[in-house]
């Protein structure tokens, strides 16, 4: 077996099992809302600017609309947000915050701190964050085209 093709050099897998990790770390904060860690990036998302189509929410996401479309509906019959027809496009589903989806900004807004504070360590300290999503935002890049 060659080296390239061991487990333990893929950088992927490493990628894989982060990802992987850090959506569990999510669940116990998110869980007592009924929200899963997609739905809370679907809402991250409104937090930055309400009232956004369907496509746009899904791009910001990188995923089909497909894929987000059941999870709004989801996220609508929970009373997060809602679906309409956009005044200026009748074909296109714009999303906007509920009072509720608005309110779980405030009760989530210690998330960010709380998962940053199980990735900080010997190897990731804050001053080093902002390369690794530079290399990050670099990985993406490559792999969007």
């Amino acid at each position: 077996m060659k080296d390239n093709q061991k487990l333990d050099n893929q950088l992927c897998f490493r990628l894989y099992s982060a990802s992987r990790l850090l959506t569990q770390a999510y669940h116990p904060l998110l869980s007592g809302f009924g929200l899963t860690y997609s739905q809370y990036l679907v809402l991250m998302v409104l937090w930055e600017r309400d009232a956004q189509p369907v496509n746009t929410i899904a791009q910001r996401l990188y995923l089909e609309t497909n894929t987000v479309t059941p999870m709004l509906q989801r996220m609508e019959k929970m009373g997060m947000l809602t679906r309409g027809r956009s005044k200026d496009d009748g074909r296109q589903v714009v999303v906007t915050l509920t009072d509720k989806g608005r309110e779980l900004e405030r009760k989530l807004e210690c998330v960010p701190d709380k998962i940053g504070g199980k990735l900080i360590c010997d190897t990731l300290k804050p001053e080093t964050v902002p390369g690794l999503f530079q290399a990050l935002d670099g990985i993406i890049s490559n792999l969007k085209h």
